[in-house]
């Protein structure tokens, strides 16, 4: 079961609390910024968490303002498509999971902080490579404050591009099941307060075990690619 940090008490609560009860996700962006990206990728990660363990989900935006603009990053970053938070209430959620800047101030009821990103790479952050900003923001506890610099954007699409090109290649082998104790690894990663830099350290420590098939491989980074969004697959079918 997922359990998340609530940033009022900074103590781990179930975030869903009653078994297939719908949860709640809504995200609080202050800006358009880099660190309002992390908050919408943060509630992104959340939602697609919950509904590998089965809890249906409805995921809301919950800005005052620039609301266009946030949606037209958010897709450009790989996250799925929030509804307005217009008529939330009412639905009798078993749970609501508010996504917040931990600079600002945040709703009532259950808070996951993000910390804040500092933009030091060329450029503004749309004009980036926006699957390797998203490994690069991935790589980092979303409780701890990040630079995103050229470096960090270069290594993040470095390793983008091997992880696709490998993928695409292991899928040409026959298929294998994802090993139970890797499968146990990734989710008691994201189960765990959404540890993606440790489902991050499992897919390279698969990639680098000898012991394993390809296709063990290829099952194991796109089953964890339905948490992580980074489109591994997409090289499928092109030409080696």
């Amino acid at each position: 079961m997922l359990r998340i940090t609530d940033a009022r008490t900074g103590e781990l609560v179930d975030a869903a609390p009653a078994r297939r009860g719908l949860t709640r996700v809504e995200a609080h962006p202050r800006g358009l910024d880099p660190t309002g990206l992390r908050v919408l990728l943060a509630a992104d990660l959340l939602v697609r968490a919950l509904e590998l363990g089965g809890t249906p989900v409805w995921a809301l935006l919950a800005a005052e303002r620039q609301n266009a603009e946030l949606r037209a990053a958010a897709d450009a970053l790989g996250i799925r498509p929030f509804e307005d938070d217009e008529g939330a209430a009412g639905l009798g959620e078993a749970q609501v999971l508010h996504v917040v800047d931990e600079r600002g101030a945040g709703p009532d009821g259950v808070r996951v902080a993000v910390a804040p990103v500092i933009w030091s790479a060329p450029g503004a952050p749309d004009e980036a490579d926006q699957a390797a900003l998203r490994l690069a923001l991935l790589t980092h506890p979303r409780s701890a404050p990040v630079v995103i610099d050229a470096d960090a954007l270069a290594r993040a699409g470095d390793t983008l591009a091997r992880w696709r090109s490998a993928v695409a290649d292991w899928a040409r082998g026959p298929s294998r099941p994802v090993p139970d104790e890797v499968r146990a690894e990734l989710r008691a990663a994201w189960e765990e307060d959404l540890d993606t830099a440790g489902v991050l350290g499992a897919l390279r420590a698969v990639e680098s075990d000898p012991e394993l098939a390809d296709g063990a491989r290829f099952e194991t980074y796109a089953y964890a690619d339905r948490l992580l969004g980074l489109d591994l697959a997409r090289d499928l079918g092109h030409p080696a």
